[in-house]
């Protein structure tokens, strides 16, 4: 997939971009081969989570801009939206 966001958005009509995002809590954890990574972002109340093969720096306090959709997890038998990114970018 090209890193390009102008160009993801017109290939996937259902991805959001965002840019100059503030990151209040970042948090990684184990699983398996993969980092699940977690993000909370001022002004949402939605966790943004993506993978990655190595453990990163902390984003907290960060501003990054985020290509991302909308989708739901079923945790303890209730559905959650979450917000699955699938790029990040430092701004």
């Amino acid at each position: 997939m090209n890193s390009d966001p102008d160009k993801m958005l017109k290939q996937h009509q259902q991805l959001i971009h965002s840019e100059n995002q503030k990151v209040s809590s970042h948090t990684q954890r184990e699983n398996g081969d993969w980092f699940v990574n977690t993000l909370m972002i001022e002004g949402h109340s939605v966790p943004f989570k993506y993978k990655r093969k190595k453990q990163y720096r902390s984003l907290q306090g960060a501003r990054i801009n985020l290509t991302y959709y909308v989708s739901t997890e079923n945790v303890a038998g209730f559905e959650i939206e979450v917000m699955n990114v699938v790029r990040i970018k430092r701004s």
